[in-house]
């Protein structure tokens, strides 16, 4: 187990910054969230950046100084409300952006921040935050990937849906999140089966019925490698290629 397994916390809370909480709803609803939260295990707290804007109009965008397409967040209504959510917590907690020109989201990143007992999500929207934000709250800045989404909100949907995996008693089987891709040994994880033995002329491959444990797990490393080989060998020791790309585009 590696020093960030072993101070996973036993219990989590997200606060979820964002102009659109109403698209968490059905998401909170499902499978293996919605058990953690009714068991206590995860909490998680919606916050609209709307409600801290000033005025009737609720005003949280803005036209960019030096000109360019769409609207930025203001600083205002993101800076007043992480002050105040952070107050409602015992500690701040860790406060993280989302953004496509941040730190690539990957299992080392989410074993460290299994390790928070508290996490702010920044969900920005239109054509990014005002860069005043990054710099007056330092946040860490997360990309789940060299692409761009319409707001935030999905990969901080993303960040939940890994870290969570991480919390003891979330999953049925504590074993299993150790076997996935990138958690085991940093290797892909080997393919897996299940019945019918035969189908449309595909077999189960015979090691897996022999019922010989030891059979079994040889072979799972081997296929484990074997995968990793073929689809990602940036994964292998000492492989020269780089294990991540830095993102260079829009937030």
């Amino acid at each position: 187990m590696t020093s960030a397994s072993s101070a996973r916390q036993s219990f989590i809370r997200f606060d979820i910054l964002t102009l659109f909480p109403e698209l968490f709803h059905s998401y909170l609803g499902q499978g293996h969230l919605k058990r953690a939260i009714e068991r206590g295990l995860v909490d998680i707290q919606l916050h609209n950046f709307r409600d801290y804007a000033p005025g009737k109009r609720k005003q949280v965008d803005d036209k960019p100084f030096g000109g360019g397409p769409g609207m930025l967040i203001m600083c205002q209504p993101v800076f007043d409300c992480v002050e105040a959510v952070q107050q409602q917590g015992l500690q701040p907690g860790r406060l993280l952006m989302m953004t496509p020109q941040g730190r690539r989201l990957d299992q080392t990143l989410v074993e460290e921040l299994s390790t928070e007992p508290r996490l702010l999500l920044l969900c920005g929207r239109y054509e990014g935050f005002d860069d005043r934000i990054r710099q007056g709250l330092k946040p860490l800045e997360v990309s789940v990937g060299d692409f761009i989404c319409n707001g935030g909100e999905v990969p901080a949907m993303l960040i939940v849906d890994t870290v969570i995996r991480l919390i003891p008693g979330v999953l049925h089987d504590e074993t299993s999140s150790r076997y996935d891709s990138f958690s085991h040994a940093g290797l892909l994880e080997h393919p897996q089966f299940t019945r019918p033995r035969e189908f449309r002329g595909m077999s189960v491959p015979e090691v897996l019925i022999n019922g010989n444990h030891k059979d079994i797990e040889i072979w799972q490393q081997q296929q484990s490698l074997q995968r990793t080989a073929e689809r990602r060998s940036d994964l292998l020791p000492d492989s020269p290629e780089p294990k991540h790309k830095n993102t260079q585009t829009k937030t």
